[in-house]
C-alpha cells in the first residue's frame, strides 16, 4: 500500500475516492477516525491509500482532476 493523497478536507477526500472508484481503482481512506482525538476540529489530516500496482494510476487520475496530493 501507497499512501496517495494526504488532507484534512473531507470532501476532497470522499471527490478522490469516488474518482478512483470509478476508474476501478479501490481506496482505502485511513485515519478517518482520528477526530475522537482531535476533538472533531480537523487539523489532523486523512490519509488514502491505494495497492502498489495502482498508484501511478491513481497519482494521474488526480492531477487530471486538478487534486494537488499534497505529498
Amino acid at each position: 500500500m501507497k499512501e496517495l493523497l494526504r488532507t484534512t478536507d473531507p470532501t476532497i477526500l470522499a471527490f478522490a475516492t469516488a474518482l478512483l472508484q470509478g476508474e476501478g481503482i479501490e481506496a482505502f481512506p485511513v485515519d478517518v477516525h482520528m477526530s475522537v482525538l482531535e476533538g472533531s476540529i480537523g487539523i489532523l489530516p486523512r490519509r488514502l491509500l491505494v495497492r502498489d500496482a495502482d498508484h501511478f494510476r491513481a497519482r494521474a487520475i488526480l492531477a487530471d482532476n486538478d487534486i494537488d496530493p499534497g505529498l
